[in-house]
């Protein structure tokens, strides 16, 4: 096993590495675990705890409009004077019992409010109960001692819907003149108002119970109804003990199976409590679904790590032999051999540097070879240039003179506006001229064009004066303008407007060009398509064809960008039907003395 293990460097790295990754993951696949069964339990009891906090301020808020109601009704005018009468009235008592059944039915959970006169028989309720299972409420005498307001226990009461499970209020209806005591108040809230949707909230993912304890230790109210009415010390041993008087926490409990978790919260106005029960089991089968999961997390990460381990290996080492193959058969009078990289380490950035050099060595012949045919093409140019306008200018004044001879003036008209148009392009052979001449070289331009395209286009110029005599480069608004007339006008129903507009920028020293016409426009994946080859354009053809108004936007921006740099671009915006505009920005020269 020693002798395999150090016959081979890839089997080394191979071992020693996947062991050290094995160990830790093992490691933390552990710990992760145990973090996870903690956390899921904690989980659990803060979510119960939120629940119980929920449901208490429901409660909370019943409660609260009960007696708040109850004041209401203690303190009203009509029933301090029905009450204060030594006989029943019937028309009173008719009046009275319709406002409070009113009041009953605004609000669902109220089940039944009743008024006991103290002076005569006469019971006012809003409901009608048929028979009560605890007929003996224990109200406090009314002649002796300071009768107060209390809470009844869960009662059971039967009307025509069936039997309803009531908790009441009670509390004794005193004069406001003299604070004798005149009849007593009762509202019964239902307990399924109290409960309702606690089975909604699921608590411990619905397997957990809530309930409300009284003061007594007496069970209000429960998911469970069979359990309403008992004693929570009878149903559940011990759990009292563990509850703290007017606090709220969590707790566990039990053992074996029937091990849960506890949580309490208090109800402050009543000292009742709501209890919440989780069963542990529900833990255990999270934390078996976490070992299962963390298990083959594990396993997957340790194979998935060897294979990393092996492969890595194995491209460190297979790299460093080729590597050394070409080294070793470099020949100075032939390029160097191509490094095939297959990663991006150390290794892998030292085989392309390796292979950029020869690159660049190549890149460097390339272009010489290019320069030489430039400055070739250069100079033929040239020479072009000395001999072209000469013949140029005297062909074109000979069929201009022949055309007024023949009084063909439409022909004379063009032929001339093409001489201008030729002298002010070649410009003597300088690169730049004055703006007016830049825009006298359009107005030649547009002559032409109007009489090949007559009542097809109108042009507007807007030139600031200031900027007349300021010198730019030639030959910028003429492929704008072209295109803009091909593309943007003849294509459209109708004349067409072409607008030219030299400003200058009051934040800088630059001049604003713009190109507007109201034609055609272009589709958006046409703008983008233009937008990108403009700025892709370095003097040679792109993949994708362009028409010849793009190659004339293209060698506008290429010659911006050559003699006023990367600021001085076009800007091409256009949408259909709503035309297209170009736009430049360049340094204001002055002009020549």
């Amino acid at each position: 096993m020693a002798r395999w293990l150090t016959s081979s460097l890839q089997r080394k790295l191979s071992v020693v590495v996947t062991a050290l990754m094995i160990v830790p993951l093992l490691a933390l696949g552990l710990f992760a675990f145990l973090i996870s069964s903690r956390i899921t339990e904690q989980k659990t009891k803060l979510s119960g705890m939120d629940t119980l906090k929920q449901v208490e301020a429901n409660l909370r808020y019943m409660l609260q409009d009960a007696e708040n109601l109850s004041i209401f009704l203690i303190g009203e005018r009509d029933i301090q004077q029905y009450l204060s009468h030594n006989e029943d009235h019937e028309l009173d008592r008719v009046d009275i019992l319709g406002r409070m059944t009113n009041l009953a039915a605004s609000k669902k959970y109220i089940a039944n409010i009743a008024i006991y006169p103290s002076r005569f028989d006469a019971t006012l309720s809003t409901a009608t109960w048929y028979e009560s299972n605890e007929s003996n409420l224990s109200y406090p005498s009314v002649p002796s001692g300071e009768a107060v307001k209390q809470w009844t226990g869960i009662y059971p009461v039967q009307n025509y819907a069936g039997i309803q499970n009531v908790i009441t209020l009670v509390r004794p209806i005193r004069s406001i003149h003299d604070y004798r005591p005149i009849g007593w108040l009762a509202i019964s809230l239902d307990e399924k108002a109290i409960s309702k949707g606690w089975a909604a909230l699921g608590l411990g993912r619905g397997q957990g119970r809530l309930e409300l304890i009284g003061s007594s230790g007496e069970i209000l109210s429960s998911m469970d109804k069979s359990r309403l009415g008992l004693k929570l010390e009878g149903v559940e041993p011990g759990i009292s003990t563990l509850i703290q008087d007017g606090g709220s926490g969590t707790t566990t409990y039990g053992s074996g199976d029937d091990k849960r978790t506890l949580l309490y919260y208090p109800e402050e106005l009543t000292g009742w409590t709501l209890v919440g029960t989780v069963p542990y089991d529900q833990y255990k089968s999270e934390n078996r679904y976490i070992l299962i999961l963390t298990g083959c997390a594990v396993a997957m990460s340790a194979a998935i790590s060897a294979a990393l381990v092996w492969f890595t290996v194995r491209r460190v080492t297979r790299p460093l032999r080729v590597l050394t193959r070409h080294l070793s058969r470099i020949d100075p009078e032939r390029p160097l051999p191509l490094f095939r990289s297959e990663s991006d380490d150390e290794i892998g950035r030292l085989g392309e540097s390796y292979n950029l050099l020869g690159a660049h060595i190549q890149l460097l012949k390339e272009e010489i070879i290019r320069g030489e045919a430039r400055k070739k093409e250069a100079d033929l140019r040239v020479l072009q240039a000395q001999i072209n306008p000469h013949f140029l200018y005297n062909t074109l004044s000979s069929i201009h003179w022949i055309a007024l001879m023949s009084e063909e003036k439409r022909i004379a008209d063009m032929v001339e506006g093409l001489s201008d148009f030729l002298r002010i392009s070649l410009n003597n052979g300088q690169d730049y001229c004055p703006v007016e001449q830049e825009i006298a070289h359009i107005r030649h331009y547009v002559r032409v064009q109007s009489i090949r395209f007559p009542d097809q286009f109108v042009l507007h110029y807007i030139v600031d004066p200031a900027l007349e005599k300021r010198m730019m480069l030639k030959l910028l608004l003429q492929p704008l303008v072209e295109n803009a007339m091909i593309h943007g006008i003849q294509p459209k129903e109708g004349v067409g407007t072409i607008t030219i507009m030299i400003r200058k920028d009051p934040d800088n020293e630059q001049m604003n060009v713009l190109v507007l016409d109201d034609g055609v426009g272009m589709e958006p994946d046409m703008l983008e398509q233009l937008r990108i080859s403009i700025r892709e354009w370095k003097g040679k053809q792109p993949e994708k064809q362009l028409n010849q108004g793009g190659y004339g936007l293209c060698n506008v921006n290429e010659r911006l960008l050559l003699h006023y740099g990367a600021d001085a671009q076009l800007e091409v915006d256009s949408r259909v039907g709503g035309g297209t505009r170009v736009s430049f920005s360049i340094p204001i020269l002055e002009g020549s003395s």
